[in-house]
C-alpha cells in the first residue's frame, strides 16, 4: 500500500497546474463555461424557449433568462422523472438528488446529469485530495481505507433513481476510488440506518480507515457505536492513523470541539467542502484558512443576488468581476445538469477575490440546519398548525434552536413556545408537532428515525408576554422587529433563558 500511496498522491499533486489556470483567468473560465453550457443545450426544449443559439453576452443571458427556484422548475423536472429528455440539458436524465423540500413539496428531486458527476463532482472530489497532498506532502492516506458515509437510494420511473447525492456518487464511483473506500456498497447503500450503522461500524473496526468523509451528525453517531462496540476511549485507538476528515452540509463550528474529544490528535487534519446535491462548488484548500476556494470550472456558471432582492426574478444579479468583500449574496447558479439561472437558497460571503474564496454564511429563508435537516420556517408553521388544531391550542409567538450533541447524548431541536391557550398535554403536543414536522421535511423524519441522530423536540413554556419583554429589552420593539423564528445556533435562545433567569437581555440591540 506503500507504493500505492505514492503514486496516488503523485498523480493528485498534478492537478495543481491545471488548478492555478482558473486561478490566473478566473473571469476567462466562467465566461468560456457560460458558452459551453449555452452550446450544449441550445436544441433542448429551454434553449430554444429562450433562444440560447443568439445569446452573446453574459448581459444578454442575465435578461432572457429569468431567475427560477425550485417551485418553478418543478413541471420540467417532474416530466423528466416520468421519462421525458431534452428539456433543460440534452443528455439522458436519469438520476436524482433527493434533498428537503421546499413550502410546496415534502422533497426535492435535482437533477444530475452524467456531466455533473463527472465534471462537477467527481472534479470536486478528486482536487480535494489534490489541495490535500499539496498541503500534506507526507500523507499515508492512501496506504489505508476512506470510510465513506453515504446516504440510499431507490429507483423511480422509467428506470431513473433517485436519493443522497453522496449515494448517487458513491455508485458510480470509478475502480480505483471503490478499491479504497470501505464499507462495500451493499452496506453503504443500505436505506435503514439503524442496521446501516451498526454494520459499518462492525465491518470497518478492523480496517486501516486514514480517513473519514461524511456530515458531522451521522459521523458522531457511527463514532459513538464503534466506541461502544470496541470499549475504546476514543476513535484513534481503533483507527490509529487516521488523519482527515472531510465534512459539509452543515456548519462544522458546533461540532469541533466534539470532534477533538472524538479523535485527540493534534495531526488530525479538517477539510471543508461545498458539495450540495445541485453541484461541487467549494473546497478548503488551505491548511492555514477556514474559508474555500470557489471552484470554477467545473461546469458551473456563478451569479450572485443581493439578499434583498430575492424574489424577483428579474432582479439583475451580480457578475463574478463585481462581487464585494465581506458582502452576503443568494447564490445563482447555471449548471451541466440543466440548472438555469438557478437560486439554491444559500448566501455567500467572499473573503477573498484574488482568488476567490468565500465563506456560506446562511440561506435565504429562516431554517435549521445544524444536523442536515433543513428545516423551513415554512415547514415549522405547518407543524405547528397541525399540532394546534389537534390539540385545541393556540401558539401566539415561538422560537427554535438546535440543541448540539453532548457526550452520547442526540442532538435535538429546542422550542420555546408562548400559548395564548395551553394544550391539556405537552407531551401530546409534542407527539404531534413531531410527527407533522416529519410528515413535511424528508431530511427531519430521516435524521429522527429511531433517535439515531435526533431525538424528539424538548419543549418550554414560557409565560405570557415573555416575548415581548424580551424584545422591549432589546429595544427591538415595532413593527419591523420580529421574534426570531428559527435560528441555526443557539444564540436567542440562550439569551431568552438568560432574560427569564435575570430579567435582562446579554445581546447588545
Amino acid at each position: 500500500m506503500a507504493i500505492f500511496n505514492s503514486i496516488v498522491s503523485w498523480f493528485m499533486k498534478k492537478r495543481i497546474h491545471q488548478v492555478e489556470l482558473f486561478l490566473k483567468y478566473p473571469l476567462e473560465v466562467q465566461e468560456e463555461w457560460r458558452k459551453k453550457l449555452l452550446l450544449r443545450a441550445k436544441d433542448t426544449e429551454w434553449g430554444k424557449r429562450y433562444d440560447f443559439a443568439s445569446m452573446q453576452s453574459a448581459d444578454d443571458f442575465r435578461q432572457r433568462v429569468p431567475i427560477h427556484d425550485y417551485d418553478s422548475l418543478k413541471p420540467e423536472i417532474d416530466r423528466l422523472r416520468k421519462g421525458e429528455q431534452n428539456i433543460l440539458w440534452p443528455s439522458e436524465i436519469k438520476l436524482f438528488a433527493k434533498s428537503s423540500g421546499t413550502t410546496s413539496d415534502k422533497s426535492k428531486f435535482i437533477p444530475v446529469s452524467s456531466e455533473a458527476i463527472e465534471e462537477c463532482h467527481y472534479n470536486g472530489g478528486k482536487d480535494l485530495l489534490c489541495f490535500y497532498c499539496h498541503n500534506f506532502p507526507e500523507t499515508n492516506i492512501f496506504s489505508g481505507k476512506v470510510l465513506a458515509l453515504g446516504g440510499s437510494h431507490q429507483q423511480g420511473e422509467a428506470n431513473s433513481y433517485s436519493g443522497d447525492i453522496s449515494a448517487l456518487l458513491i455508485q458510480h464511483l470509478p475502480l480505483w476510488m471503490q478499491l479504497i473506500r470501505t464499507p462495500d456498497l451493499s452496506i453503504t447503500l443500505l436505506e435503514k440506518w439503524e442496521e446501516k450503522i451498526d454494520k459499518m461500524a462492525r465491518l470497518t473496526i478492523n480496517e486501516n480507515v486514514t480517513s473519514i468523509s461524511g456530515v458531522p451528525t451521522w459521523t458522531i453517531v457511527l463514532a459513538n457505536r464503534v466506541l461502544e462496540i470496541t470499549g475504546k476511549k476514543n476513535l484513534l485507538e481503533v483507527w490509529p492513523n487516521l488523519e482527515l476528515f472531510t465534512h459539509g452540509a452543515v456548519s462544522f463550528v458546533p461540532y469541533r470541539e466534539h470532534f477533538k474529544q472524538l479523535i485527540p490528535s493534534a495531526k488530525m487534519n479538517y477539510v471543508e467542502t461545498y458539495n450540495a446535491s445541485e453541484g461541487f462548488f467549494g473546497i478548503q484548500d488551505r491548511s492555514d484558512g477556514d474559508d474555500m476556494l470557489l471552484m470554477l470550472d467545473y461546469g458551473v456558471y456563478y451569479e450572485f443576488l443581493p439578499p434583498s432582492k430575492v424574489g424577483d426574478p428579474h432582479a439583475k444579479t451580480i457578475l463574478l468581476s463585481e462581487v464585494q468583500l465581506n458582502t452576503d449574496y443568494a447564490l445563482i447558479i447555471t449548471t451541466n445538469a440543466g440548472l438555469w439561472r438557478y437560486m439554491i437558497g444559500d448566501t455567500i460571503r467572499f473573503t477573498n477575490v484574488s482568488p476567490f474564496r468565500f465563506k456560506i454564511s446562511g440561506r435565504t429563508k429562516h431554517f435549521i440546519n445544524a444536523f442536515g435537516e433543513e428545516v423551513i420556517i415554512d415547514n415549522a408553521e405547518q407543524a405547528l398548525k397541525i399540532a394546534c388544531e389537534k390539540t385545541a391550542s393556540l401558539v401566539t409567538d415561538y422560537t427554535v434552536a438546535p440543541i448540539f450533541f453532548a457526550g452520547k447524548e442526540n442532538a435535538a431541536h429546542e422550542w420555546l413556545i408562548e400559548f395564548e391557550k395551553e394544550p391539556l398535554s405537552i407531551e401530546y403536543f409534542c407527539e404531534v408537532l413531531d410527527n407533522a414536522l416529519k410528515s413535511v421535511n424528508s431530511d427531519y423524519e430521516a435524521k429522527r428515525y429511531k433517535d439515531m441522530a435526533l431525538r424528539k423536540p424538548v419543549i418550554h413554556l414560557l409565560q405570557k408576554n415573555t416575548f415581548y419583554e424580551w424584545m422591549r429589552s432589546r429595544g427591538k420593539l415595532g413593527g419591523q422587529n420580529k421574534v426570531p423564528r428559527l435560528f441555526n445556533d443557539r444564540l436567542y435562545v440562550d439569551d431568552i433563558h438568560h432574560f427569564i433567569k435575570t430579567g435582562s437581555s446579554a445581546i447588545i440591540a
